[in-house]
């Protein structure tokens, strides 16, 4: 039997009928939905965890500490003592630099408050130089100088803003994998064309917010700050990817039949290939493709375990990846697919753009 020959560009306004076991609903991807809920899920607790329960706590301290008002005794007061200066230590820091001012007060009690900033030198510069250290829940918050005031790293103020970069980062990442999986249970079975932008733009859309949730904590002054930047952010975002769906989906609309002409082989050709369907000759190794044969082959030079395939293969279209294609995400991003029959039975050739050419002169010239 003559197999039917490829459909040429512009030859044929309407699309060649299609196999009926394609238009079979798309078994789901399960180990990627789990795989993308799991990891969703995971990052919504952390990111809740560090947001309610460090990010709250911090914040709570940091209104007590503003709050505090002076007094002579007590932990939840500012309480202030005289003290003086014995020496300074540098403190071997990877990128802020401190220094522990070692002091003695007037009661003969001793302590170390470490303070940001560069530590003068030599470390005796400050020695004997009378300072007063304030206490805060038992801990020297800052230290006045003649006519500065240094805060030391027990300082409560800010110390939300680490929390909360990682639980918003966190957070805005997660949403990506949880749009994967909302979109897989939900939409993937009315999309039958895969394509790229259908998960690339939202997950480039959750990168983006996770590099502005991660900063906006730092660059602001307060919690309420950076969840204004954040939204105006995701706000703008929604605003480009949006439009972006739109465009891609536009695209896509209308026959997706691909015209794609064979092009001549003058030697036999050895390509990545997978052969999917409930024939004998399935296979997921290569295609040795001639001037007038096809066969698959395990092995990459071509040189051992060919099979032939038969002649009953009927080419019927070139077309993109669909959703309901079996084991489609290890296909390749530039992956094409051959839609055949063999005696009634739906068979799918799949192979890169670049050797489709190949594949569909051999399937016309090993007729003629």
């Amino acid at each position: 039997m003559t197999p039917a020959k490829p459909v040429p560009p512009h030859s044929q306004p309407q699309p060649q009928p299609q196999p009926q076991a394609h238009a079979q609903p798309r078994p789901r991807n399960r180990a990627v939905m789990r795989r993308a809920a799991v990891i969703g899920a995971l990052c919504a607790l952390v990111s809740a965890w560090l947001l309610l329960v460090n990010v709250r706590g911090a914040l709570g301290e940091e209104r007590a500490f503003r709050a505090a008002v002076s007094c002579d005794s007590g932990d939840d007061c500012l309480r202030t003592a005289t003290a003086r200066i014995d020496r300074t230590e540098r403190v071997q820091g990877k990128k802020t630099p401190s220094y522990l001012l070692y002091v003695t007060e007037a009661d003969g009690t001793t302590s170390s408050p470490r303070i940001r900033g560069d530590a003068p030198e030599p470390p005796t510069a400050w020695a004997g130089t009378p300072v007063e250290v304030t206490y805060w829940r038992g801990q020297i918050r800052y230290v006045d100088f003649d006519t500065t005031r240094r805060y030391t790293t027990a300082d409560p103020r800010g110390d939300y803003k680490p929390f909360a970069a990682f639980g918003l980062a966190i957070g805005s990442f997660g949403t990506g994998f949880l749009w994967v999986w909302y979109w897989w249970a939900r939409h993937s079975q009315t999309s039958r064309r895969a394509a790229p932008w259908q998960l690339g733009v939202p997950l480039v859309g959750s990168l983006f917010l996770t590099l502005l949730a991660a900063g906006a904590p730092l660059a602001t002054g307060t919690f309420a700050a950076a969840l204004q930047v954040l939204g105006l952010g995701a706000l703008v975002i929604l605003v480009l990817c949006v439009p972006a769906a739109l465009i891609a989906s536009r695209r896509q609309r209308g026959d997706d039949t691909i015209p794609m002409a064979p092009k001549a082989l003058a030697k036999e050709e050895i390509f990545t290939g997978r052969i999917v369907g409930e024939v004998p000759y399935a296979t997921k190794g290569f295609l040795v493709a001639g001037p007038a044969s096809l066969a698959t082959t395990p092995d990459h030079t071509g040189a051992s375990f060919r099979r032939p395939i038969p002649r009953t293969l009927t080419p019927i279209r070139v077309r993109p990846l669909y959703w309901t294609d079996p084991d489609h995400l290890n296909y390749g991003a530039k992956a094409l697919v051959l839609e055949c029959e063999d005696g009634g039975v739906p068979v799918l050739l799949v192979t890169s753009k670049k050797t489709m050419p190949w594949l569909l002169s051999a399937l016309q010239t090993r007729g003629t």
